[in-house]
């Protein structure tokens, strides 16, 4: 009961993250949570160094506002299709 409430609570309150993904080596972190989209912004700069002055390559970053993610990091993750279907019913 207590995890359900957990994860109904956590489905409603969403906080800004800092999520960064990089290719070498491929993984998806996700920094926060913060209050605002310009504290997120702010902090930003030092995760994008940290992670250059460990060797990570192809560094992208985006600024979310969700709920907390189930990992921090996740390691040889797989990027959603950018296959648009032909067709759908």
């Amino acid at each position: 009961m207590k995890n359900f409430l957990s994860n109904l609570f956590s489905s409603f309150s969403k906080s800004w993250w800092v999520e960064i993904s990089t290719s070498q080596p491929r993984c998806l972190y996700y920094f926060g949570p913060f209050e605002t989209e310009g504290e997120a912004a702010l902090h930003k700069g030092g995760y994008i160094e940290d992670l250059e002055q460990e060797g990570a390559q192809q560094i992208q970053v985006a600024i979310k506002c969700c709920a907390t993610p189930t990992s921090l990091t996740v390691i040889d993750y797989q990027e959603p299709s950018k296959v648009t279907p032909v067709y759908s019913k």
